[in-house]
């Protein structure tokens, strides 16, 4: 254990991990998406893909003390965990690629859906039509199929929630929880297939306090009124993250 340790404090850039991790659970906090999509382009900048997941994974533990209890008050709670169900369902297959794809190519992978991602909600793409049940299960299960290779469990359902004529308060609600739940959801199935280390849980754990501190002052920040100003600061954070982690870096 105190090899472990001194492993997960040696991590390369571990400085700019805490600070993003920091940057990303302020956005969280008030926008209610963009943790990963922070978190995720820079993060693989100095570590492996599958251990970057598998810390972002961990650090989530906080949002369930930070975020989530006023979120679940105000969440679509049975639509929320139907698709959080559905998303375990494909997550294994999401992970295997993580666990057997070349990291380069899942760095690209990242940065692509980040990119059109954020190009999606500038333009202000959104689904279209009253979501069923059946497009619910949909969602569900293609963001876990997406966040399982590539920790980006944000994308599509933040693009879905945003399509509704829900308030808000309740589309950052079920965002907040789906994206919180969901993530815990991978760490056992990451480690039925062996991708969740010792030093990922450490490293993960360190990350938790930072990213835990930044989602209470972005939920403190957070106002209805405010919700345009919300967006385009995190947009613009996420912009910046995406340009940063660019596979034309090496390690």
């Amino acid at each position: 254990m105190p090899d472990s340790i001194a492993t997960a404090l040696a991590t390369p850039g571990l400085v700019w991990l805490v600070a993003t991790a920091l940057a990303a659970g302020v956005v969280y906090g008030f926008a209610g998406f963009g943790a990963a999509l922070i978190f995720m382009p820079i993060a693989t900048i100095f570590i492996a893909p599958e251990v970057a997941v598998a810390a972002f994974s961990i650090s989530a533990l906080a949002s369930l003390f930070t975020v989530v209890p006023k979120a679940w008050a105000v969440a679509n709670k049975g639509a929320t965990l139907r698709m959080i169900g559905a998303a375990v369902v494909t997550a294994p297959l999401g992970i295997w690629i993580l666990r057997t794809t070349d990291d380069t190519l899942l760095r690209w992978a990242v940065s692509v859906v980040v990119f059109i991602t954020l190009l999606a909600l500038i333009t202000g793409w959104r689904y279209k039509g009253v979501p069923s049940h059946a497009a619910r299960f949909g969602v569900g299960a293609a963001t876990g199929f997406v966040g399982g290779a590539t920790g980006l469990m944000g994308p599509i359902v933040v693009l879905f929630n945003l399509s509704g004529t829900d308030p808000v308060s309740v589309s950052r609600a079920n965002s907040l929880v789906f994206l919180t739940l969901s993530s815990l959801a991978l760490l056992p199935l990451m480690a039925l297939q062996g991708v969740l280390g010792l030093a990922s849980v450490l490293l993960g754990l360190l990350l938790l306090v930072p990213y835990g501190v930044g989602a209470v002052v972005g939920q403190a920040l957070f106002n209805p009124q405010y919700e345009r100003l919300y967006r385009l600061c995190a947009y613009g954070i996420i912009a910046v993250a995406v340009l940063l982690g660019l596979p034309i870096y090496n390690r």
